[in-house]
């Protein structure tokens, strides 16, 4: 079936080729509005949501099975084939589909959950760090993920491949880190920073509410926001008595493991108290 907003062409414009690519950066976002999504199970899934695709371009095989009802949600819909598709990707094999998204507008700034654990990223600067400790925030069912002002934007198509569709499951707000952490003292809630001289991650006990502050990749924390960590934690290297030629671990690989180790203790806690009420 063939639906009347859906065009086949056989070469995009040069105007439309620069207005795509010009999405590929952060200012060209910032004045249309919109960033682009590419892949099949990605675009799928932003059709599935409440989000708002403006433009969608795709090969002819994928539009053959994309259903009609979800055809009737999209304002625009283009046919163009590989060659064409390359013209406008971010990546060195395009997909089968490319979507250009309204950017949604912005939760109101609501108080962090007092009774679960949110992620603040200092200074971030890789796209792909990002978009992964958003996957893994999602993963470990984290909503709130906190970014400095610096850091890379959350629309960077980098960011939005890295996510694989977590970015539809996490609030990811940017903000100034200062703040929240004297929020989180202001509500005697605990705020966690990872430190070479922290204490050892897996023999802490660890609240089941708090700000986990994770710093540059660099760098580290910010000396500015060091003073506003209440709990320093460090993940140790094995066996930690022999010490470790690998200086430190890529920021997304810690926060995994951080959110992680946080979760067991969470889903301990649980069990022991379930277990009490059954005797």
């Amino acid at each position: 079936m063939t639906l009347a907003n859906i065009r086949i062409i056989d070469m995009l414009s040069k105007s439309k080729i620069k207005y795509l690519n010009s999405l590929k950066v952060n200012k060209g976002r910032t004045k249309s509005g919109c960033f682009v999504v590419e892949g099949d199970k990605m675009v799928q899934d932003i059709i599935l949501s409440d989000w708002t695709i403006t433009e969608l371009y795709a090969q002819s095989h994928w539009l053959e099975k994309f259903e009609v009802e979800n055809k009737k949600k999209i304002e625009s819909i283009v046919e163009i084939d590989l060659q064409e598709m390359k013209k406008v990707s971010s990546l060195i094999s395009p997909h089968n589909v490319l979507a250009v998204i309204k950017i949604p507008e912005p939760d109101p700034m609501v108080n962090p959950p007092v009774n679960d654990i949110s992620l603040a990223l200092d200074r971030i600067q890789d796209p792909g760090n990002l978009g992964t400790i958003i996957r893994i925030a999602a993963w470990f069912g984290i909503e709130n993920v906190y970014c400095s002002k610096d850091s890379v934007d959350v629309y960077n198509p980098k960011v939005v491949q890295s996510t694989m569709s977590a970015l539809l499951r996490v609030n990811v707000r940017y903000t100034d880190l200062s703040e929240l952490t004297k929020w989180y003292h202001k509500n005697s809630l605990p705020v966690y920073g990872t430190f070479i001289s922290g204490k050892n991650i897996f023999s802490e006990d660890l609240h089941s509410a708090g700000l986990i502050l994770m710093g540059n990749e660099s760098s580290g924390i910010s000396t500015w926001l060091q003073e506003n960590v209440t709990h320093r934690i460090h993940i140790p290297h094995f066996p930690e008595s022999h010490g470790s030629r690998i200086e430190s671990l890529n920021v997304a690989s810690a926060t995994a493991i951080v959110c992680a180790e946080f979760r067991r203790k969470m889903e301990g806690r649980r069990s022991k108290v379930e277990k009490s009420k059954e005797r």
